[in-house]
């Protein structure tokens, strides 16, 4: 399906990465046989279809297979108001399946049907310079870095978007089934943060990037080793979020209340939250209310997600987030700094 954004465009976010399709179980089959339906996902493509809900003008660049999979995709993204004009068709690949499995809080498991996949096989050569030139935001993970092509695709995109004064959004989202090593996703950790102004990092990703356990002495370091960093939310699944911004640290609790149905997107949902807020009131002079209104805002968003199935399509709309945070008591947010 064609996208009928026009050429020229300016954008407000523009991610690249992996799309796929998540398999989720969806109950047992007459037969007792397990049943699973195919979500369409992907964490950049989830992050730009929160940030389009919201009403942001995105744009993914991405390779999918020429197959039933990678047209659903493309037009899913499409339906979602998100440019595909670079999202392209790879005849000679097939596009990737992930296979997750949620146990009975919600958390996941992945498989991946990724050698290769048609996300691995976009070129340098294939990425629009042009894309770059009106566009505010640039978005990135690391499953797009975890084999050299891809690799280095990705660092096209990133130098373009440096050139061009985007401000640089950064999930590192590693998924270790797909990497030959620790070490390797490690150091390709740190090359996106090294470049980063916007980053959302999980507590356990912040571990493995320095070895420390404690949340404030690895988020400190990471800091201090990468001073492009001007925000730094980590995440702590059920035990909430954490920003460091301006010298400020605020901690918001999760709407703990709420029971978990799948998780999948949870992160991209709230990560897209954080960088939609951060590009309305700026990065510069945030007040403390208003960094603990972002995180709040973020928590009630992800937290939604989570009641649904799948993750593109279960993007709340501004509406839904704002009754929400209307209808449960706001959970504590708590101020300090560093």
């Amino acid at each position: 399906m064609p996208s009928m954004h026009p050429k020229n465009q300016t954008f407000d976010v523009v991610a690249m990465g992996e799309l796929l399709i998540d398999f989720t179980t969806s109950g047992i089959s007459e037969q007792g046989n397990r049943l699973l339906e195919a979500n369409p996902g992907g964490a950049p493509g989830n992050f730009l279809a929160m940030l389009s809900r919201l009403g942001f003008r995105t744009a993914m660049i991405a390779k999918v297979g020429h197959d039933q999979f990678g047209r659903y995709l493309r037009q899913t993204l499409e339906e979602c108001g998100i440019c595909t004009r670079h999202i392209l068709l790879d005849p000679a690949q097939n596009t990737t399946l992930a296979f997750v499995h949620n146990d009975e809080h919600g958390d996941r498991d992945f498989s991946f049907y990724r050698n290769p996949g048609a996300d691995m096989m976009l070129t340098a050569g294939e990425i629009d310079p042009a894309l770059f030139r009106n566009t505010k935001a640039f978005h990135f993970g690391t499953v797009s870095m975890t084999h050299p092509g891809i690799r280095t695709a990705t660092l096209h995109a990133l130098r373009l978007a440096q050139e061009n004064g985007c401000l640089i959004s950064f999930d590192p989202n590693i998924r270790p089934p797909l990497w030959k090593s620790t070490e390797e996703a490690v150091e390709q950790l740190h090359t996106g943060l090294s470049a980063s102004h916007i980053v959302k990092i999980s507590a356990e990703e912040l571990q493995l990037a320095t070895g420390i356990s404690d949340l404030d002495e690895a988020a400190l370091a990471i800091l201090r080793q990468h001073p492009s960093i001007r925000f730094l939310s980590a995440t702590m699944g059920k035990g909430g979020s954490t920003a460091y911004c301006g010298g400020m640290r605020i901690h918001a609790d999760t709407y703990a209340s709420v029971p978990a149905i799948d998780t999948t997107g949870a992160g991209d949902t709230y990560g897209a939250c954080i960088l939609g807020q951060l590009l309305r009131h700026g990065i510069d002079n945030l007040t403390p209310a208003t960094l603990a209104g972002i995180l709040l805002f973020a928590n009630a968003a992800a937290t939604i997600v989570t009641t649904r199935k799948g993750a593109l399509r279960a993007m709340p709309s501004p509406q839904e987030i704002a009754s929400f945070m209307e209808t449960h008591p706001a959970p504590p947010a708590t101020l300090g700094s560093y």
